[in-house]
């Protein structure tokens, strides 16, 4: 199969990692900034595991792209410079981690363009983005297209990249299996998952599904959370799946941008155009 967009290697791998830090949490409700346990589980993230994560990365060599909500960015000032400034990539990850599907289209612009506003006050040039919880709506992709970013990294049409619409903006697919938030997510409140897998579990997952996306030459992207795989026995598992993928000998790793942009100009990249199903309210009511 001809696609150049994966430069020739069996399977490409974009590690991406949503630093969401407290907003997953402070978008189900203010009152939980008062939840001190809570916040600190949160915090964890941006403050001890990108620095451990970063430290990986650089050991082991490989690129990333690390998507932050602009409150993040906003509250950390530093923080994005910090892993730019270790050759990866900053992506738009919402302003305050509400899903768009929650949100009026009115709010949903004012959020997205908040975010771009504090990354561009930092000097950051954000290229992609990736709705807070995956939730993009059928509006999503226009603000994307209008704001000029290249790629979006939310939706599950495929297992490479393709496009939205013709000439228009790449996607990146992710899927629920190459997450880590349904593997490790856990909080009493709020419930935000109950499950914590072992990451012996984990690493046999993610390592079959990349040989499988080896045998189908695919676009491996996986999803990190600081908070959660920033711990060290799971970032030791990531570190065995790296190490695994880099012995395979037909594995590259790539910012999401970078694969992006091979994608714009692999003239075989399929268009999948964002679509609402017609859903009678007789069929299926609100």
């Amino acid at each position: 199969m001809s696609q150049s967009w994966s430069g020739g290697a069996a399977a490409v791998a974009a590690l991406t990692f949503d630093v969401d830090a407290e907003t997953p949490v402070l978008a189900r409700g203010r009152r939980y900034a008062d939840h001190v346990s809570t916040m600190s589980h949160q915090a964890y993230g941006p403050d001890v595991g990108v620095p451990r994560i970063l430290g990986l990365l650089d050991e082991l060599e490989v690129p990333a792209t690390f998507f932050l909500p602009g409150w993040v960015a906003e509250q950390r000032p530093g923080l994005a410079a910090s892993i730019v400034e270790r050759g990866h990539e900053v992506a738009h990850h919402s302003y305050s981690h509400r899903p768009p599907t929650s949100l009026t289209g009115q709010e949903e612009r004012d959020d997205f363009e908040r975010a771009l506003a504090v990354f561009d006050a930092q000097g950051i040039e954000v290229r992609g983005h990736r709705a807070a919880l995956w939730e993009a709506t059928v509006r999503t992709p226009e603000l994307i297209a209008e704001h000029g970013l290249l790629y979006d990294s939310s939706l599950m049409g495929d297992d490479r990249p393709y496009l939205l619409r013709p000439g228009g903006v790449v996607e990146l697919p992710v899927h629920w299996s190459l997450d880590d938030w349904e593997q490790y997510a856990y909080l009493p409140q709020p419930d935000i998952g109950s499950v914590i897998e072992s990451p012996r579990k984990v690493l046999e997952l993610w390592k079959a599904e990349l040989d499988g996306m080896r045998f189908y030459r695919c676009l491996f992207t996986l999803c990190l959370h600081p908070f959660l795989s920033g711990r060290p026995g799971r970032l030791m598992a990531v570190r065995e799946l790296i190490e695994y993928a880099q012995s395979c000998g037909d594995v590259s790793f790539a910012r999401c941008r970078d694969i992006a942009l091979r994608a714009r100009a692999d003239d075989a990249l399929p268009v999948r155009p964002v679509a609402v199903p017609d859903v009678g309210r007789d069929v299926y009511p609100d």
